[in-house]
């Protein structure tokens, strides 16, 4: 008998976040256990909910989302996100310049099959967000990781960008804020990068879907908003700030130096009108979210809910014996390190498996982030203080007593 098999596309693409810890966790809960999952950053699971203005209208317009819109999205949400670029500083944004998509996973995958051949290589941090990686292996180019070094708070190290820069690359990647570090970076660092870009022809990549999660007075800056002769693609979206993670509502807006990109911009049309369009309840939420109170700054200023989780759970960390973590400035994520001597780990999956079989918490490894060792861990610090504080606790007491 003939088995099917998968694409040989599909032999190097990896997404650990959803991998086989994930499948452990969900039998666990079929067999009746309670899994503290600290592995994703989905907010709705946390009673971090949409605004309620939002919600209303969306179900207010909800009759005038049945059929097909334009491929690009409605005109009236990127009219909102096309206000948010003047807002942020990046110059020259038209309506068409503007896309909309089911979450920006797809505008990501999107970009990548319009841009790449195949050996096509993208400059993408490690760690990374993983669908990066795999969505630049899909679109069959080839992701060539950068160091973020985790003694300079996670910044990207220019030189070892440099070093990695060949005639085959075409674009660099920034997630800022980082998704798993935190960090945030400076206005001088990401002149930098644009630096490159603008000697080596690259295209900047910049993933801000945190940019209004910051902590500690800490200000982002928009990539695209530092030139106009480099061209850049700017990735942002519903899920976190407004914790509309099921809306699948994001957006991509291509700036700069656009009279270079003709052809490119051309399938990008086409890939996104072979979709037909985007989710169009979702598209309605955009232009109340991006126009309306932004009750996200409460969440993240001193006394507010993602304020004061980060600091009980990196807090927390720091106290265990053998593991130290640099204090995220944005996102919703801590990356702890473990100390080699102390703990010596061979399989760092291995390792979170067994933390979930044993204390029920469900964690990323590091190594799904696409670094090169085996000394980090995720953790989301979405859940109450009261809840991150047991998960400490009990992640603690599991290392205290782990061998590999």
């Amino acid at each position: 008998m003939q088995n099917y098999k998968k694409s040989a596309k599909l032999d190097n693409v990896c997404y650990e976040i959803r991998g086989v810890v994930l499948r452990e966790a969900r039998r666990l809960e079929e067999e009746g256990h309670r899994v503290l999952k600290l592995n994703i950053g989905n907010p709705a699971a946390f009673d971090l909910d949409v605004p309620e203005e939002i919600q209303q209208d969306v179900i207010y317009n909800m009759p005038a989302a049945q059929g097909y819109v334009e491929s690009k999205g409605l005109f009236s949400a990127r009219k909102a996100v096309m206000h948010y670029c003047q807002q942020r500083g990046i110059e020259k944004v038209d309506i068409d310049d503007i896309y909309l998509g089911n979450g920006v996973s797809e505008m990501i995958v999107m970009s990548m099959q319009a841009l790449l051949n195949t050996g096509d290589e993208v400059l993408i941090p490690a760690p990374d967000y993983p669908l990066w990686t795999a969505a630049v292996t899909l679109s069959s180019g080839k992701p060539v990781h950068y160091r973020c070094d985790e003694k300079q708070d996670w910044y990207p190290d220019i030189d070892d960008i440099r070093s990695k820069l060949t005639s085959r690359t075409r674009a660099i990647v920034l997630i800022n804020p980082n998704n798993p570090t935190g960090a945030v970076y400076s206005t001088e660092l990401l002149e930098q990068i644009i630096e490159l870009a603008r000697q080596h022809n690259l295209i900047v990549l910049s993933d801000e879907i945190y940019d209004k999660i910051l902590y500690d007075g800490v200000e982002h800056v928009s990539t695209a908003s530092l030139a106009d002769d480099v061209l850049f693609f700017t990735y942002n979206g519903l899920s976190k700030n407004y914790r509309a993670a099921g809306y699948r509502s994001g957006w991509m807006i291509i700036s700069g130096a656009k009279h270079k990109a003709r052809d490119l911009i051309e399938g990008i049309d086409m890939l996104a009108s072979m979709r037909l369009c985007a989710n169009v309840p979702a598209q309605l939420a955009i232009q109340t979210a991006l126009g309306g109170y932004q009750s996200i700054n409460d969440l993240v200023a001193p006394g507010g809910r993602l304020y004061e989780q980060r600091e009980t759970a990196w807090s927390l960390l720091n106290d265990i014996p053998g593991v130290s973590c640099v204090k995220p400035k944005g996102a919703l994520y801590l990356f702890p390190h473990l100390d080699p001597k102390r703990f010596p780990i061979q399989n760092d999956e291995r390792l979170v498996l067994d933390l979930l079989v044993q204390e029920k918490i469900l964690l990323v490894q590091g190594s799904a982030f696409n670094i090169d060792d085996k000394q980090h861990l995720r953790v989301v610090f979405l859940p109450r203080e009261d809840a991150l504080e047991d998960a400490i606790k009990r992640l603690a007491h599991f290392l205290s007593t782990y061998q590999q």
